[in-house]
């Protein structure tokens, strides 16, 4: 398979796929330490498009109990931004769909942002999603390390995010913007409203230059296909990590689990 650069991963994936997109997400370091390269090699065999690995943080604000305690529990395996970054050296690590990092600012801010970028442009990883980063404070301190080493920022936004902030975000984001459908913690909600609904087709109706992906209330194929209708594709995390919680074969649930949600 051609060799493809950390950016032409995520690029490839609009312009040839473009809709129908699975993302799925899961905490670096569990359900055991070493979990994280299987998880990540599994996930692409299955069929996900693209893979957002959280990292670990001890006040996970924005994040319901399932994905809180997955977080506690890699903390307590030892999983640490300096572990993550050695298993995504690793060679078994390597797969060839886009891989994305998810986490808040503190640790990152720790680690050192400069040298957090250059790790994960080391490790192919193709963009960043910091929940807690506001963008101004991104525009005026950190977007020239983050475009030094070719590294898309990708922003949330909510149904409370006004039009004109939308089509701010949307000169701003990199990729794709992640909509957030409801105002909710992860895994809060598995259904989708009718003012849910109403937000999407508004998103839609924008014409907005950035494709989205729809997350939190996605946990099966019928919203999955619902969130299709109206985005790129979907993001799924608290219910993947609920499979992880449970799982006895690691590979077969996964394929289950991604199987359960795109396959025909």
């Amino acid at each position: 398979m051609e060799h493809l650069s950390s950016i032409e991963k995520l690029t490839q994936l609009w312009d040839q796929q473009g809709d129908g997109l699975l993302s799925v997400y899961f905490t670096a370091g569990y359900p055991q330490l070493e979990n994280t390269m299987q998880i990540a090699k599994e996930l692409e065999q299955a069929g996900a498009d693209l893979i957002e690995i959280g990292i670990p943080y001890s006040d996970p604000v924005a994040d319901g109990p399932t994905i809180q305690e997955s977080n506690q529990k890699a903390l307590q395996n030892g999983m640490t931004l300096e572990v993550l970054m050695r298993q995504l050296e690793a060679s078994e690590f390597q797969v060839d769909i886009p891989v994305i990092l998810m986490g808040y600012f503190n640790p990152i801010l720790q680690y050192g942002v400069e040298r957090f970028c250059r790790d994960c442009s080391d490790r192919g990883i193709s963009g960043l999603i910091i929940p807690d980063l506001p963008i101004q404070e991104y525009l005026n301190h950190y977007q020239d390390i983050f475009d030094q080493f070719n590294l898309k920022n990708i922003f949330l936004i909510t149904p409370q995010t006004s039009e004109d902030r939308i089509r701010w975000i949307d000169e701003h984001t990199g990729s794709f913007i992640y909509a957030v459908s409801d105002a909710s913690i992860t895994g809060a909600k598995t259904g989708i409203s009718g003012a849910q609904e109403e937000y999407f087709r508004k998103l839609q109706a924008m014409q907005l230059k950035h494709p989205f992906l729809i997350g939190f209330g996605i946990s099966n194929k019928e919203t999955f296909r619902f969130a299709c209708d109206y985005a790129s594709g979907a993001i799924i995390g608290s219910a993947f990590i609920e499979v992880l919680s449970k799982a006895e074969d690691l590979g077969a649930d996964i394929r289950n689990f991604v199987y359960s949600i795109k396959g025909n």
